[in-house]
C-alpha cells in the first residue's frame, strides 16, 4: 500500500514538506472552486507526482482531499471528525469546506450503480485515430464504449467513434469462444498463458530498474551542483513515463492468470457464468488487439468485420504442438432491434 502523499510514514505523524507545499497550493486552488482537472493539469506541469511517480489525475487529488489526515483529523465508527492530535498540513476548516464541496460527499449525491465492463483497459483502440477505447454509457443510460476525447490525462483520441457494449462484447466473445474451442489452439493454452506471464514479469523487473535508476538520479541531483533543475525534470519525466507504462503493460498481461487450464467441456456454458476476471484474461490472452470503427450509419445496430478488427495474439508454440489462433473473417452479423 503506497504512502499518503504529504507525510513520510503510514501513521501520518511525519510530514513531507516537500511534497505537503504542493499539496497546500491544491487545496487553496480548490477552496477557490478550481476544478481538479485544472488542478492536476497544474500540478503535473510543475514538475509534481504521485507517491507512485506517476501524473496526477483528477480522481487521485480529489481522494487526498477527501482524506482527514492531511488536517490531522480521522473519522471515527460514527463517521464523525475527530482530532487525531496529528499534524496538520491544512486546517481542519479548510478540509471540512473542501469536503462539502466535493459533489461525493454530498448528502443528496446518489452514486451511479457500477457496472460490469468486459473489454480490459489497453486492449481496444480506435480505428480512426488510434486512441484508447474506455467505457462510456450513452446519454439513454445504456453501457457503451468510446474513443476517449484529446485531454491532458488521455491525449490524442478523437472522440468520434461509440459503440453498443452488449453488441461489441457479444461480438468479441462468440469470435473468441470460437477460436478457443479449436483443438490446436486448447492444447495450447497453458504454454501461452506462461509466455505472456513471463513478458510481465519481464515489464515488473523493467520497472524496478526505472524505478531504481530514479531513486539513484534524484540522488545525484541532490549531490552534485553539474546537474540543472530542468535537467532533472527532464530525465526523472522520461523514468517515470517509461514506470507508468511498463507497470500498466504488466497489469493488462496479468490477467492472463485467471485463464482455466485443462479441459472446458461446454465453452459458452463456461462464458456464460465465469467470473469477469477470467473472461478479461482469455481475452487478453487470445487477442492483441481489437480496433472500432465508425458506423456504416448513425443509430446502426451491426457489428461485423468492418465494423471491429480483431488481431489475434501471435504465440510461439513447440512445432510439435500445434499453431496459433489464425485471424478471424468478417464474422456474423449481430442485428439488434
Amino acid at each position: 500500500m503506497p504512502r499518503l502523499y504529504g507525510f513520510d510514514d503510514m501513521a501520518y505523524q511525519r510530514v513531507r514538506e516537500s511534497e505537503a507545499a504542493p499539496l497546500r497550493q491544491a487545496a487553496s486552488r480548490r477552496l477557490q472552486q478550481q476544478t481538479y482537472e485544472a488542478i492536476t493539469t497544474w500540478m503535473n506541469a510543475e514538475g509534481y507526482r504521485t507517491t507512485r511517480g506517476g501524473p496526477w489525475r483528477p480522481s487521485v487529488l480529489a481522494n487526498l482531499l477527501d482524506h482527514p489526515a492531511i488536517a490531522g483529523l480521522f473519522e471515527d465508527a460514527n463517521g464523525n471528525l475527530v482530532d487525531s492530535g496529528g499534524p496538520r498540513i491544512i486546517q481542519p476548516e479548510e478540509f471540512k469546506t473542501i469536503r462539502a464541496i466535493r459533489p461525493l460527499n454530498s448528502p443528496t449525491h446518489r452514486r451511479a450503480d457500477q457496472r460490469e465492463y468486459l473489454m480490459p483497459g489497453g486492449l481496444t483502440d480506435c480505428g480512426l485515430c488510434g486512441g484508447m477505447f474506455g467505457s462510456s454509457p450513452a446519454n439513454s443510460g445504456s453501457r457503451g464504449y468510446r474513443c476517449l476525447p484529446n485531454r491532458p490525462q488521455h491525449p490524442g483520441g478523437c472522440g468520434k467513434v461509440r459503440i453498443n457494449a452488449d453488441l461489441f462484447e457479444t461480438y468479441v466473445a462468440e469470435h473468441v469462444v470460437a477460436e478457443l474451442a479449436k483443438p490446436e489452439v486448447s492444447v495450447l493454452i497453458a504454454q501461452a498463458r506462461d509466455e505472456v506471464l513471463a513478458e510481465a514479469s519481464e515489464l515488473r523487473a523493467r520497472v524496478k530498474a526505472d524505478k531504481a535508476r530514479q531513486k539513484k538520479l534524484g540522488e545525484s541531483y541532490a549531490r552534485s551542483p553539474e546537474l540543472s533543475l530542468s535537467a532533472f525534470r527532464a530525465a526523472d519525466k522520461r523514468l517515470a513515463e517509461q514506470i507508468r507504462e511498463n507497470a500498466a503493460q504488466a497489469r493488462f498481461l496479468e490477467q492472463v492468470r485467471h485463464v482455466p487450464v485443462g479441459d472446458v467441456p461446454d465453452l459458452v456454458r463456461w462464458w456464460r457464468h465465469a467470473p469477469l476476471a477470467s473472461k478479461q484474461g482469455v481475452l487478453t490472452l487470445m487477442l492483441e488487439r481489437v480496433s472500432v470503427y465508425p458506423a456504416a450509419a448513425r443509430g446502426s445496430r451491426t457489428v461485423d468485420g468492418d465494423r471491429v478488427a480483431l488481431t489475434w495474439r501471435k504465440w510461439n508454440p513447440s512445432s510439435d504442438k500445434g499453431t496459433a489462433p489464425s485471424a478471424q473473417g468478417d464474422g456474423d452479423r449481430l442485428e439488434g432491434a
